[in-house]
Parts: C-alpha cells; structure tokens; sequence
C-alpha cells in the first residue's frame, strides 16, 4: 500500500513562480501538485502560511568521511544538512584516501548508502598524478572531475597553476571540469612577504591579500580561456571577485553554457570586516574579500553570471582552527545554515525568493543532469522543505549539529526556520525531530 502525505496550502516557490497549491506525496515521488481533495489515507500536513520548496542541492561539500572522520562524517553532517533544508549533496575528492579511481567511488558510495540521511554524488579527484589514468576513462560516468582540495596533498596538484595539464584535461574529458581557481606561485610569494614581517604568525586579516584577487584573477582567465580552446565544459568553484564575475556569461541558458561558476554562501555573508572578532575561524581558500567583492557577487548571482550558491562546508575542529596562520585549517562548516543565511538576504529586499531557489534547486539539478530532483514536479521525488519565513532563532552551541560542534554563525539571529525536510518522500526532519532509519539514495544524472 502507498504511502500518501498530502501537504495542504503552502506557497510553492518553482519555476520563477510562488503560488497556494496543494502538494501530493505517494511513496518517493510528486503525484500532484494543485486542489486536492483529502482522502482517509493521507497524512494531512498544513502549510497554510509556510513556503514549500524543492529540496536544497549542495554542489559542493566536504563530509570528510572516510579517513577525517574525527571532524565530521556523512551521517553528522548529512543530518545538519536536512536540519537545513539540504536533500542532496556532491562531496569532493579530498578525504583519506583520496578519491582518485573508480574503486575509491564505489566505496565511498557504500559508506554514503549507509550512513547519509540526504542524497549523495561524488566528484573524482584529478590531480597531477592520476590526470593520465583519468583521460584514459569514459568520464560521462561521473558527475564531474575535481582538483579540489587535493592541493592539500602536495604542492602542483592545483590544476589552475598548471596550463599543460589543464589542456591535456580540458582536451580529453567529457564531464564537467570543476576546479580550484587560484595561482600558486602568486601565493607561494605573497606568503613569504609576510612571513618575512610576521613570522608563522600572521593575522587572518591579512589572509586576503596572500591568497589574492589577483591570483584569483588570473588563474580563472587563464582556465576559461584554454577552456574555450578545447570547447571543454568548466566548471569554476567558490567564485570570490566582483572582478572575476565579468569573465561569465548571463546571454544564454545555463543548458547551453559550457563555462560556469558558483558563488559559496560565506563569500556573500562574510567580509574582509570580519576577519578582526572572527580571525581564523572564517578562513577559507579561496580567501573572503572585500565588501566591494561581497555585494559584487551577490548582484553577479541576481544577474545570472553566476549559476549556482553551493556552502564548501568543510568542516575542522576549532582546535585545528585555531592554530597561528600556517597551521590552521582553512575552511568552515556551513551546510545546516546556508538557505537561512540566503533567505536573510530575502528578507532584507536583496534578492527575490524565486531566485534563490533557481540558484539552490533548480540550476544545480540542471547544471548536473540530475534524474527527477530539484524542481516540484508531478513525477519528480518528492524532495521538499517546507520553510517558515517568520520565526526568529539564533545560532548557538545547542543546536549546531555539524561533529565538530561550533560554526562562524555562533549568535547569528535568523528570521527564518526550516521546518520540515523530505528525502525522497520520507519526512526526515519534522520541527528538530530526525526519523533517521531511512537513507538518501545515490543520485542518478543524465550523461
């Protein structure tokens, strides 16, 4: 027998529109979407005065799991994802071991289908060692290739330094490209220069001007432009210049486009004003800059340049944090809080809320070919969050739900509250309660 739930009279947010329907859930899938009358078989849920939207896609998160998992692992930070509104993820390369095979794939899928709560894919690192063994493969069987992260290994894994392996890439892979954009060199001799002033204690404020715009800049040219070359398909990760936005296209739909970019939810919240009474703690490569970047890439989203909002969650413990520069981790956890933060800007008039789920639902799903996901539609799995736009919460110690238990976002207040989240039909998040014996599922994409 079906399992039917019926979600009475939410304002659904889809397809650039916002309207009162019902929502009919059978089993995993959308069967209807409009006035439907209730049955005796249905859970009745009410959404009057609450916003229903397609489940969050995060294109780029790091669960850590497996080899890291003393931060984080796919059931913690999956849980924090659907606390968020989160149903799927794309988590990338740089855990322990790297994920450089198709074996290293498979395990990692293995280890998702047993632990993650929302909906996983994963990229398969390339890096200077393995780029012969990945042009050798069919890449339409992955979601994409990445060197991100993997820069961690060793120095001259960064694709973006390197012109002879991106064109040797670019020339012979048919998935999309996801890179790091930065230059090394440019940072290598940045970091010296302050070392030279301030030993191997730097001050995180100056974090922006080693990992620079400039190199930012010039990596990403460079990447587009032997893109272009090859009529590969590029993807450039976590987006941080006003300056480097001009370099995207807004004139076609984001089917057609060969080149695109994301923009992560700390580099539209964050500033170089920040760093001062946060310091280490909102330290991320590619850096966060200037409140001239930050409105920069927010209009640059709103403009269609950029096509995605994705977190880079990456979680480390604050012991790992707080270290002196050369020492601490870069990057910060994200995932639980990143429709809140976007929805703050919502309600600040900043941008429609219509857009924020094209950037968060629909262009994800699309950019990845994703099977029935990141829309409200008859047929589609009924991956929802239902959201209230009008109820006040803070951020604190005792409801961060990411393993390493503390967040840049700690006595953030948020207008906003995710209510309820559904994976694939099964109401996995209901007012801070999990029902966590159901499992996301792998997604499925098109080639």
């Amino acid at each position: 027998m079906k399992k039917s739930i019926l979600i009475k009279n939410p304002t659904v947010v889809n397809e650039g529109e916002s309207y009162i329907a019902d929502v009919l859930i059978e089993d995993e899938f959308i069967t209807k979407i409009g006035n439907i009358d209730s049955e005796s078989n249905y859970d009745i849920i009410d959404g009057s005065g609450k916003h229903l939207f397609p489940g969050i896609i995060d294109g780029q998160v790091h669960f850590r799991d497996p080899g890291l998992t003393h931060k984080a692992d796919m059931y913690s930070e999956s849980k924090a994802a659907i606390a968020g509104g989160v149903t799927s993820f794309i988590d990338m390369p740089n855990t322990v071991p790297n994920v450089l095979t198709p074996r290293d794939l498979h395990d990692k899928n293995q280890i998702a289908s047993k632990k993650s709560l929302a909906n996983y894919a994963f990229f398969l690192g390339v890096n200077g060692d393995n780029i012969d063994d990945v042009i050798k493969m069919d890449t339409n069987q992955f979601i994409g290739v990445s060197d991100d992260g993997l820069y961690f290994t060793k120095k001259g894994n960064l694709l973006a330094d390197s012109p002879e392996k991106m064109e040797k890439l670019f020339a012979n892979c048919d998935s999309i490209i996801a890179i790091h954009s930065e230059r090394e060199k440019l940072i290598e001799e940045n970091e010296q220069l302050f070392k030279e002033k301030y030993g191997n204690d730097i001050p995180a404020k100056y974090h922006p001007l080693i990992r620079s715009a400039k190199g930012c800049y010039e990596a990403t040219e460079r990447a587009i432009r032997l893109a272009k070359k090859h009529n590969a398909r590029l993807h450039i990760l976590h987006l941080t210049t006003k300056d480097e936005t001009t370099l995207f296209q807004n004139d076609i739909p984001l089917k057609q486009k060969k080149i695109t970019t994301e923009v992560s939810i700390h580099h539209l919240w964050f500033s170089e004003k920040d760093y001062d009474h946060l310091g280490m703690r909102i330290k991320w490569n590619p850096a966060i800059k200037t409140e001239r970047d930050k409105k920069g890439l927010l209009q640059a989203l709103i403009d269609d340049k950029i096509d995605l909002v994705t977190t880079d969650h990456a979680p480390h413990t604050i012991q790992e944090k707080e270290k002196p520069y050369f020492q601490s981790m870069s990057g910060a956890p994200m995932v639980q809080h990143a429709l809140n933060c976007m929805l703050e800007f919502h309600k600040d008039g900043l941008i429609s809320i219509e857009k924020i789920v094209d950037k968060m639902c629909h262009n994800p799903a699309t950019l990845y070919k994703m099977t029935k996901r990141g829309f409200i539609r008859e047929g589609y799995y009924a991956d929802l969050t239902l959201v209230d736009l009008n109820n006040k919460w803070s951020v604190s110690k005792d409801n961060i739900l990411y393993k390493c238990n503390w967040s840049p976002l700690e006595g953030t207040h948020f207008h906003t509250r995710v209510e309820k989240t559904f994976v694939n039909g099964h109401l996995a998040f209901d007012n801070g309660t999990f029902h966590d014996h159901v499992k996301g599922k792998e997604i499925e994409f098109g080639k």
